[in-house]
């Protein structure tokens, strides 16, 4: 059995399990999918789903259906094999269940894993705030504050926190810890984790196909109003005369209909990892504004101007309105100062295939262009 650069036994019989919530479709499984599908058809390596609960009749939700990934019900707990989990408690959880085989942490989020680990203690001071929200949700309603904020407000500055939730959910065990986004990988740092390697991810091929025509821009800022919710409102009361339009309730090509109008796309969420929508909105050609939280923070995981930047504080919403005018006022000369950022989007496909073969080994085969990138 040879050892890998990354602490990781493969030889001719590994086979290597991906763990996704069965019949679910969001950003997080579909990475996971398309994880398989390149290991699959890309690398030659022996690579199946296992979607939990592993007891579901029909575990493969129809929007991940063309990846024509295998996908088992029982994992071999073997030496050589290798399983995969994502972040989130769910995730985690699964790989107490085995003693033998190889165990890999993707960190698609950091934020996700501290919500979700505190939101799995029943009697959590913060249950009664997310029991809130979700009440709220269901009733077509929305409260002045967000559950995920108010417990990453306690949790990401506290160290020690962390460190407790870690050493519950044993994060320690992983052989190796892959991170979607140089925030996930400065956050293991900080908590004294060497065993890392970055493995981001690319956009839909829906998206990277697209593009835009600056004439057919509108006077429309784009938002997604389940990120930063409480901040966003405060901007939108602020920006009277402005035209926020909502990404909610909207298929996949509403969405792209209208970031393709839109010339300006704001999120002051809490940037969990390297985001989508802010690279969906930059490839279809809008300016982007964000609060540095989480992953837009740096430069390295969103690397457009820092005027475009901002801290999350009241005192900031006049020129956050300022910065969002400018943008409407002067987009046929302004959008060119995010080329460099739709550049680097461009290239995902292929930098995924490259650290992907970096961490798993060299490819039998070379696609031209990754699953749902072509």
């Amino acid at each position: 059995m040879k050892l890998s650069n990354f602490n990781l036994m493969i030889n001719e019989n590994t086979k290597i399990y991906v763990a996704a919530p069965a019949g679910v479709a969001t950003g997080g499984p579909e990475l996971l999918h398309q994880l398989v599908y390149h290991l699959r058809n890309d690398l030659g390596r022996d690579a199946y789903m296992y979607y939990y609960p592993s007891t579901s009749n029909n575990p493969v939700h129809p929007a991940y259906r063309d990846y024509n990934n295998p996908f088992v019900h029982h994992i071999a707990d073997e030496p050589q094999n290798i399983l995969i989990v994502p972040e989130v408690v769910s995730g985690v959880q699964l790989l107490k269940r085995y003693k033998k085989l190889q165990k890999v942490i993707w960190w698609l989020s950091v934020n996700n894993f501290l919500i979700s680990a505190v939101s799995a203690n029943k009697f959590s001071r913060f249950t009664l705030v997310r029991v809130l929200n979700k009440a709220a949700s269901s009733l077509g309603r929305s409260l002045e504050w967000d559950y995920r904020e108010v417990i990453l407000a306690k949790i990401l500055p506290n160290k020690s926190a962390t460190l407790k939730l870690f050493k519950t959910y044993d994060i320690y065990q992983a052989n190796l810890h892959m991170c979607q986004s140089y925030y996930a990988m400065d956050f293991l740092t900080s908590m004294s984790i060497k065993n890392k390697v970055y493995l981001s991810d690319y956009l839909n091929k829906e998206f990277l196909k697209q593009n835009f025509d600056p004439k057919e821009k509108a006077d429309l800022v784009a938002f997604n109003p389940k990120k930063g919710r409480m901040f966003t409102t405060q901007i939108i009361k602020a920006g009277r005369g402005i035209d926020f339009v909502p990404i909610e309730k909207m298929t996949r090509t509403e969405v792209i209909d209208l970031l393709r109008r839109a010339k300006v796309y704001i999120d002051f969420g809490d940037h969990p990892g390297k985001d989508r929508i802010p690279r969906e909105a930059a490839i279809l050609g809008c300016c982007v504004i964000v609060g540095k939280r989480g992953s837009a923070a740096n430069e390295r995981d969103m690397p457009i101007p820092s005027k475009y930047k901002f801290e999350v504080t009241k005192a900031n919403i006049p020129s956050i309105i300022k910065a969002i005018l400018f943008c409407l006022e002067n987009y046929n000369r302004v959008y060119r100062e995010f080329d460099e950022y739709r550049m680097i989007i461009k290239k995902e496909p292929e930098l995924f295939l490259q650290d992907l073969e970096r961490i798993f080994g060299a490819g039998k085969t070379k696609q031209s262009v990754p699953k749902g990138a072509a």
